[in-house]
């Protein structure tokens, strides 16, 4: 492989421009097409980006043999039929949020990219935000106790999708965080949600997953808010931290707050919840376009021949609890049972635990699947 690697991104609409503008400024990267239906969006990319070639036909683009590796930022319903097509001529494939539509489209595009030899990674943003990974190092080295339970809200006044429903387009954010965080698969999620704007494309949206380890997260998502919010609560036995990605600088807070039992009494009014209230503070974190950091790790996974952190097996993970979560919508709620069997992270996990139920000190997500 030459020293620059050559990439083709295939939409140049909603997101594609954010990947263009970042892959173009990477050194190691020579954008060499751009694919969209639109001639008016490619004239505007080529007056951006003179140096790059415009094209609406994807299939031609996938034919210059001189290609490396493709992105995809289209429309949901069109990831699966691209990527595999991608794959099959032999380039490495990135797929922008959610991977696809269904746990059998998924499957099929991680075992092409495994019996081709080649990169497959899901555009997972936020884990390669600094915010993220600080709060994983926080949480791995126990500075806020055990980790109890983690809540979600990722509000905003749409866009309104026409293809998906508020919980594929928003919730794989606060997901794939969660997952990270954890460090293990849900053993059962449950939705419910209401379609105000679009019949049948639900615009309001609240989810809850259910761990073996016994910790609990919530997912709140919506197109119908008079505000941005995007705001986690991670919880744990000795602090508890809030990450607020709309504050400009200072996202992380960590609470010096707890509620502790009595350890032992007698009678009932010896029973006293005791409350604890500390100091705030704020770490220190590196301020970096988590975009730029995810489209360097693409290219440093196809020049090393390693895998990706958003990998392929972990987006088909996570397209796997939006179909539960769609199928719970669809039973008025209902908790969906995840299977062991559908998720390496859930074996991985179920394989680390001691006979007591708990994890044996390891964070199940250090390992990267295929």
């Amino acid at each position: 492989m030459n020293s620059k690697i050559n990439v083709g991104v295939a939409g140049f609409g909603y997101w594609g421009p954010n990947l263009v503008r970042n892959l173009s400024n990477l050194s190691g990267c020579h954008l060499q097409t751009v694919c969209d239906l639109s001639e008016d969006r490619l004239r505007h990319m080529q007056r951006l980006y003179p140096e790059v070639e415009g094209i609406t036909d994807y299939d031609s683009m996938l034919q210059n043999g001189k290609l490396d590796a493709v992105v995809i930022a289209t429309s949901v319903r069109f990831h699966h039929e691209m990527a595999k097509k991608s794959l099959m001529a032999g380039k490495h494939t990135f797929i922008e949020k959610p991977m696809a539509r269904s746990l059998a489209e998924c499957q099929e595009l991680v075992d092409l990219a495994q019996s081709k030899g080649l990169v497959l990674m899901v555009g997972h943003t936020f884990l390669y935000s600094s915010p993220v990974r600080k709060i994983k190092q926080i949480v791995d080295s126990g500075d806020i106790g055990e980790l109890r339970y983690i809540s979600s809200r990722r509000l905003n006044l749409g866009l309104f999708q026409k293809d998906i429903n508020v919980t594929w387009d928003l919730a794989p954010h606060d997901i794939s965080i969660i997952l990270y965080i954890m460090g293990e698969y849900p053993r059962s999620v449950n939705c419910q949600g209401n379609a105000h704007v679009t019949p049948g494309i639900e615009d309001i949206t609240n989810m809850s997953m259910s761990f073996e380890s016994g910790r609990f997260a919530t997912v709140q998502s919506s197109w119908l808010d008079p505000r941005k919010v995007r705001e986690m609560t991670f919880v744990g036995t000795k602090r508890m931290v809030v990450y607020d990605d709309v504050q400009p600088l200072e996202k992380i807070r960590i609470y010096d707050t707890r509620v502790e039992r009595p350890p032992h009494y007698d009678t009932f009014a010896e029973f006293h919840y005791s409350y604890h209230y500390g100091d705030q503070y704020i770490p220190y974190v590196k301020q970096e376009e988590p975009l730029k950091v995810e489209c360097q790790h693409f290219l440093d996974c196809i020049r090393d021949g390693k895998k990706p952190l958003s990998n392929g097996q972990q987006g088909l993970e996570l397209v796997s609890i939006l179909e539960a979560a769609t199928k719970s919508l669809g039973e008025g709620g209902q908790a969906i049972t995840l299977h062991a069997t559908s998720s390496p992270v859930a074996s991985a996990a179920k394989g680390r635990r001691s006979s007591s139920g708990k994890d044996n000190g390891k964070p199940v997500s250090s390992r990267v699947t295929a």
